[in-house]
């Protein structure tokens, strides 16, 4: 039996169409497909325990044997809704700084943003499971993903990062792309972008499914149509160059 292309793809919200789209495909059938949070998808990669996967930008210069791949990913052009820096106090007070333990991309963005453009240099701290709840005073926190959606109510200050970086560089921002392992079959990748452009083509049915999830707390809608971008096209290439470039300099 043919061995199944091994699949790690974002669990968000933001990763539905492309989870539909896979799922509803012909080449599901050859895919093994593992629902994962970023800092999993990254780590499956560099493990070899992945051939394709929505993978944090900020890991892609590690991974040798892989190669960007189709024209899509997870990027904002300003506020993106789901990473934000969430703060009692505004930055120039910030002492300390929580890094999400679910994401990559995100904690090196705000320590980017920290240093080039806030002008702060709190204490950068890896965060335990709960470490929401510690939110508090002169201690910030970086929350991504789905459990940022209902944030803004809890705290003071609220700092989207894409909307900070577009401030600080004029760009857009790519928080995740698509890496397959170099050499894949040229006929698997082709069917494998078809499937990912099927699903944003459905985009209208998978937010409707996924409303009824949230209910009235969220609109679905304007999130993945307006909030979320999903082509990977030259503007959002500069920014993930430049975004590259001051990575460096951590």
């Amino acid at each position: 039996m043919e061995e199944k292309i091994r699949v790690s793809i974002v669990c968000y919200l933001n990763a539905q169409p492309f989870i539909y789209g896979l799922e509803h495909h012909v080449i599901t059938n050859k895919l093994s497909i593992s629902k994962d949070i970023p800092s999993e998808c990254a780590r499956k990669l560099l493990n070899n325990e992945a051939d394709i996967g929505l993978v944090p930008v900020a890991v892609i210069p590690q991974l040798k044997d892989f190669e960007i791949i189709g024209n899509t990913c997870i990027g904002a052009i300003g506020k993106v809704a789901s990473v934000l820096l969430c703060s009692d106090v505004p930055l120039n007070e910030i002492e300390q700084v929580f890094l999400d333990f679910h994401s990559r991309t995100s904690v090196t963005l705000v320590q980017v943003l920290s240093k080039h453009f806030w002008g702060i240099n709190p204490h950068f701290i890896q965060a335990p499971a709960d470490y929401i709840n510690h939110i508090q005073d002169k201690t910030a926190g970086v929350i991504i993903g789905d459990r940022a959606f209902n944030m803004r109510k809890d705290f003071n200050y609220i700092y989207d990062l894409s909307a900070e970086w577009q401030k600080f560089t004029g760009l857009p921002f790519v928080f995740a792309a698509w890496v397959g392992r170099k050499g894949m079959d040229l006929k698997v990748l082709k069917d494998f972008e078809e499937a990912l452009q099927f699903g944003l083509k459905e985009k209208n049915m998978v937010i409707k499914d996924c409303q009824r999830l949230f209910g009235n707390s969220f609109d679905v809608a304007h999130y993945l149509n307006v909030n979320i971008q999903y082509e990977l096209d030259e503007e959002k290439m500069k920014g993930l160059r430049l975004f590259y470039e001051y990575l460096k300099s951590l």
